[in-house]
């Protein structure tokens, strides 16, 4: 089973949220669709823009929380990096 670090933006250089999940595709169509009530909702942040696979749920997690940690411009450099153009991966996903 593969865990995943993600983060989804409300639009380039947005607001930006950090999660993991063990279901992706599940997961962003929830923020996409807001379906639950919280900060992605209240932002309007679905776009995914980056994410990662884990091997572990621990894993996942403590890559959760250290990200968390990280400067507004460390994610910004994270997403530049593997996706320059800000393009919503989640299409890739069939979401």
């Amino acid at each position: 089973m593969a865990f995943y670090v993600y983060i989804v933006a409300s639009r380039r250089n947005g607001t930006l949220y950090i999660g993991h999940t063990d279901d992706l595709a599940r997961r962003i169509w929830e923020h996409q669709e807001k379906v639950r009530p919280g900060f992605t909702r209240k932002y309007d942040v679905g776009m995914l823009v980056w994410y990662e696979v884990h091997d572990t749920r621990e894993s996942a997690l403590i890559r959760e929380r250290q990200m968390k940690k990280w400067r507004r411009l460390w994610k910004l450099e994270l997403i530049e990096r593997t996706n320059p153009g800000w393009r919503d991966l989640a299409q890739d996903l069939n979401c």
